[in-house]
């Protein structure tokens, strides 16, 4: 491919060290490129019509050949670039030597990776919104089952379970929106700006771009081929959405605890202990967390990779394809096995404590128009005092109230229910009922 000009060929050292084998992922894309560049080509009267059929239906051939998995990859295809055009060459004999006409590895790789990530981005965005789907499932399946928010990880205020629930799904559509928005940057073909300067030959760039449906193509061709910050943005999707599964696996693990004991997972998705037979543990949940961790990683080190490079092309960037796969992949995973744990989630989680109505009380003070700073003094030495005689605020008598403020009422005992809190919420977005209903209305409509 590149040994014209050298009098011996590779060391094996040199081809060992250099060799990457991770983008033979990119096999249906590097010949969805072929094909477009080769229509290009017989448009721009650079191939002639027979030139055009042969090539074409060899890369037909590859592509069948890639569908059924039946490719051979060899141990001299120095990437997939070199393995589509030593195939093609066992297909269709010389007229495969016409195939990187007007065209160089530069350009080419970079318009693989375009497709693939449009490609994967379209799937992650799938698997989203079933994830999505799943946590409103679960938050239809509790109810109305009241439990302890939390702040510092102490029990905070009295919310529906399935308002917990629905933050991940809310954090979803996040995540949706930002491959959603990713696509439009993807939407760019490299191809035509060739190694780093164009070509003398008459290339269409712009046909190019339409025949593989991309809305635009390069304004710049140096950019076209040394930019790669729509992969470390791809990366930052995986990544970020990553963090969201973690920080739910992270509740899971501590809600399977006998200390909460908030839900139970299905056998067929947990694991035992080599030593103690008493043990379940949420294995799924723990290795989430961990691949968030190598997650970030990843995109750490593809923004690294990226900060010091000259224009345009450098040999680094053959890099960044490992750990883009690593944090896709990772995503996928994640994903699927996370989803599947909800699923076969059972929620039985135990009261939250009275305490989760203090705000309650400071607030009914506060509409007989108590300063709120008064309010909260006055509910925090009742509480104290409570806590000191060894009792819990649903405890509290009228003397309590009393004690502390004569505007409190007797009917403001009723506050100290942790459902009624729940039920007194009226907070537009806040965690209530009615919001729990406005929020699975709002996302089955976002999500068909």
């Amino acid at each position: 491919m590149w040994g014209g000009g050298f009098a011996e060929g590779p060391d094996e050292l040199l081809w060992r060290f250099t060799v990457d084998h991770s983008d033979r992922r990119l096999l249906l894309d590097d010949v969805t490129g072929s094909l477009a560049h080769v229509a290009m080509l017989g448009a721009a009267g650079l191939l002639s019509p027979g030139e055009v059929e042969a090539l074409t239906r060899g890369l037909k051939a590859i592509e069948a050949e890639a569908g059924a998995g039946s490719f051979s990859f060899k141990d001299s295809d120095e990437d997939v670039h070199s393995a589509v055009e030593r195939r093609l060459g066992e297909l269709v004999g010389e007229v495969a030597g016409k195939l990187h006409t007007g065209r160089s590895r530069n350009d080419q790789v970079a318009l693989d990776l375009r497709l693939y990530l449009r490609r994967s981005a379209e799937e992650r965005v799938a698997q989203l919104r079933g994830f999505a789907l799943t946590m409103a499932a679960a938050a239809e399946s509790v109810g109305e089952t009241v439990v302890a928010g939390y702040t510092h990880l102490q029990q905070a205020q009295a919310v529906p379970l399935a308002h917990h629930l629905l933050a991940y799904a809310s954090a979803a559509l996040r995540d949706i929106e930002r491959f959603e928005d990713l696509g439009r940057r993807l939407d760019v073909s490299p191809l035509g700006a060739g190694a780093l300067g164009g070509s003398s030959l008459p290339l269409d760039p712009d046909r190019s771009a339409r025949l593989l449906g991309m809305a635009n193509r390069f304004v710049n061709s140096m950019d076209a081929v040394a930019a790669r910050d729509h992969v470390s943005e791809y990366a930052f999707a995986c990544a970020q959405a990553l963090v969201h599964l973690s920080r739910l696996a992270e509740e899971c693990v501590l809600w399977t605890t006998t200390e909460f004991g908030w839900i139970t997972f299905s056998d067929a998705l947990t694991t035992g202990s080599s030593a103690m037979p008493h043990k379940k543990n949420p294995d799924i949940a723990e290795l989430t967390r961990g691949r968030a961790a190598i997650a970030i990683g990843h995109l750490t080190g593809l923004m690294g990779l990226q900060k010091g490079l000259p224009m345009t092309y450098n040999r680094d960037l053959q890099e960044d394809k490992a750990a883009l796969f690593a944090i896709d992949d990772a995503l996928a995973g994640a994903l699927e096995a996370m989803g599947a744990l909800i699923r076969s989630a059972e929620f039985h989680p135990s009261l939250p404590d009275s305490s989760v109505t203090a705000l309650d009380l400071a607030e009914a003070l506060v509409e007989r128009g108590v300063p709120f700073r008064e309010a909260h003094e006055a509910v925090g030495a009742l509480v104290a005092s409570l806590i000191a005689d060894g009792r819990t605020l649903s405890a509290a008598t009228t003397e309590d109230l009393d004690a502390v403020d004569l505007r409190f009422e007797p009917a403001d005992l009723a506050l100290t229910e942790p459902v009624e809190s729940v039920r007194r919420r009226r907070s537009t977005g806040g965690a209530s009922f009615a919001s729990v209903r406005e929020q699975l209305r709002t996302l089955r409509d976002r999500l068909g």
